[in-house]
């Protein structure tokens, strides 16, 4: 079983020091840093051999907050897949670390095997959201819709092959699931995700579901949930 390398970023050494010991107790959870705030999380990544496969991102911390923290880094260092973890739960800092790129969004009072089971979609999935993040993407869509081109042409600019991928990633299967849906090899099918990302200009998978939502490109059932 591989590892997945998880950095906790939060001011409270207290909380860094119960989530940690959770986090360890899981066979393929493997903690290699803890950092108090976003400055000192951006060092570590810069000198760091070992890099985290997940960030755990508190948003409020001295020096530097998990909201810049988020978008340098993942400017940077776009495959390390950001969950925020955090006691806000407002609107607007949702949209905002969304927007900057995390894959995630979960509150402290969040039951520990909700964090555990987030941080395993996250790494194997890019993504992961509940019922109340995914209603607010949707309240956001509906706020901002006209932002980009129209449907009609967005579906012009993918490929057929593109398209499949798409709707199968926002179905939630993984890369070697996909792969054997479509009878591809797996690095085809990260060669059409790297595509959509660059002609949906979204910044992660995540941003492909939304994306696919928003523009209407795929087919979401009633039952669906990120």
């Amino acid at each position: 079983m591989s590892k997945i390398n998880i950095v906790i970023a939060d001011d409270e050494e207290l909380f860094r020091k119960g989530m940690r010991f959770l986090l360890e107790r899981e066979p393929n959870f493997n903690v290699v840093s803890e950092a108090g705030n976003g400055e000192e999380l951006l060092n570590f990544i810069h000198t760091t051999e070992e890099f985290p496969d997940v960030i755990l991102m508190d948003l409020k911390m001295p020096e530097m907050n998990g909201i810049e923290a988020t978008k340098a880094i993942h400017k940077s260092h776009p495959n390390i897949k950001i969950i925020a973890l955090t006691s806000y739960d407002g609107k607007s800092f949702i949209t905002n670390m969304i927007d900057v790129g995390a894959s995630s969004y979960l509150l402290k009072n969040t039951n520990p095997k909700t964090v555990i089971h987030t941080i395993n979609e996250v790494f194997s999935k890019g993504f992961f959201y509940d019922e109340k993040v995914l209603k607010i993407i949707h309240e956001n869509i509906i706020s901002s819709s006209g932002k980009r081109i129209k449907s009609d042409l967005d579906k012009n600019l993918l490929s057929k092959r593109e398209l499949e991928v798409l709707e199968l990633i926002c179905e939630q299967f993984t890369t070697a699931e996909i792969a054997e849906k479509l009878f591809i090899s797996p690095r085809t099918v990260e060669g059409h995700r790297n595509n959509l990302l660059l002609k949906t200009q979204s910044k992660n998978v995540a941003g492909l579901v939304i994306y696919g939502i928003q523009k209407k490109l795929i087919e979401i059932s009633p039952d669906f949930h990120l």
